[in-house]
């Protein structure tokens, strides 16, 4: 019998832990801790009101490495999935690793004085989680995380080889908002003002950051600028595909969101830097992202849809040539919103997240070890994608993508 402990209350942790109590069987017993208690308990009721299932919830601090450890212990905690913030994701495996449990996140860590996103620090525990008998699972978000088993599904049922892959991010929801971000806003600026990357001919290619952009047709959305970004499933996919030439990553934004973050920038509002302001040191883009809608407060307004998805080229499997195929999943935020309260930003993310702790607690996937999605089997985790609300459709297109 598994016990889940979830670390966060925004809106993925609100999601995944909604799905969790909807699927019993596989989730018996799930704990919430954050740092704010009362996040906790406003999803344990939303949670009770939808689903009947009792959810215990904790206040934490995840970065305190022994509370975590007694925390852990205290509920019997046998997986640890981190929905927190990606600076806290090394804390929380040190915890883990203590305590021995498994450990699964959405996004890799990221250092709080630097906008760098790299894995090296996380897979640098591979040898402590082997030797601890334990699994640590990385990235079992959206992207990274979904678009990394789309890829790979496509490597076992389409293509002998990938040449190109582009990921294309796509939110045609409108939450009525002057700015705002659908995700936390600290870590969604961070993302989208550092320089942009991608893999090209055996080393990273940098691009200055919203420089680089192309228009796409999105299905249920309409045409949006994609614009170049580096996203961290580059680098893990590119590691476990050695063959492909060419990597990048795309994300639309509206005018609005591009105009704002602009001046943003310009008044230095989006820096990490601390400043001294009336005696005591804050970081303007912490105080940004406090003063910002909340992205779990968007749900009730956000309409329209969420496509997302990843274009490959590469020699097709049955012989037949070069084949070029677009897989992908639209996500409709009325829908996401009527089931658990929450847009579909979240849901995206949250939804995987739930799928990657059953494939752990059910023993479908397993090792010892630190792991990315890519290292896995997908077949299973794309059957349970169409069962609990991101059914996913791939289409053979004319040939690789103009952009």
């Amino acid at each position: 019998m598994s016990t889940v402990l979830v670390i966060g209350a925004g809106g993925v942790s609100s999601v995944c832990v909604h799905k969790m109590a909807m699927n019993p069987q596989i989730f018996p017993e799930i704990h919430l801790a954050s740092r704010t208690k009362s996040k906790c308990d406003a999803i344990a009721a939303s949670v009770r009101e939808r689903t009947g299932e009792t959810i215990a919830t904790y206040e934490i601090d995840a970065e305190e490495v022994p509370a975590m450890v007694n925390l852990i212990k205290k509920v019997g905690a046998t997986h640890v999935v981190n929905l927190a913030l990606p600076y806290q994701d090394l804390p929380i495996m040190d915890a883990c690793l203590e305590a021995g449990v498994d450990y699964l996140d959405t996004a890799n860590y990221e250092p709080k004085d630097e906008a760098k996103f790299e894995y090296k620090w996380q897979w640098a525990y591979h040898d402590k989680f082997k030797s601890a008998g334990l699994m640590a699972l990385l990235g079992s978000g959206f992207d990274p995380g979904v678009t990394s088993v789309f890829t790979m599904w496509l490597k076992k049922h389409k293509l002998k080889t990938i040449r190109t892959l582009d990921i294309l991010d796509c939110n045609g929801g409108d939450h009525g908002q002057a700015f705002a971000t659908n995700f936390n806003p600290e870590i969604n600026i961070r993302e989208v003002t550092a320089p942009a990357r991608h893999w090209e001919n055996g080393e990273w290619v940098e691009t200055p950051a919203m420089q680089v952009s192309t228009p796409f047709d999105f299905e249920k959305v309409g045409t949006r600028q994609a614009y170049l970004m580096y996203h961290e499933e580059l680098e893990s996919l590119s590691k476990f595909n050695p063959e492909i030439e060419r990597a990048r990553f795309w994300m639309t934004f509206g005018d609005e969101y591009i105009k704002h973050l602009t001046v943003l920038q310009n008044v230095g509002m989006t820096s990490i830097e601390p400043v001294r302001y009336q005696g005591q040191e804050i970081v303007p883009l912490q105080f940004l992202a406090a003063v910002l809608p909340k992205p779990e407060s968007l749900g009730e307004t956000t309409k329209g849809n969420t496509n997302i998805g990843c274009i490959a080229t590469g020699e097709a499997l049955d012989g037949s040539g070069e084949k070029t195929f677009y897989i992908n999943n639209i996500c409709s935020h009325e829908a996401a919103y009527r089931e658990t309260g929450n847009q579909a930003v979240s849901y995206t993310t949250g939804v995987p997240a739930m799928i990657g702790t059953a494939m752990m607690v059910t023993g479908t996937w397993s090792g010892e070890g630190v792991f990315n999605m890519e290292e896995m089997d997908p077949d299973p985790f794309m059957e349970m994608l169409n069962e609990h609300g991101l059914p996913w459709q791939v289409t053979e297109l004319d040939g690789p993508v103009s952009f």
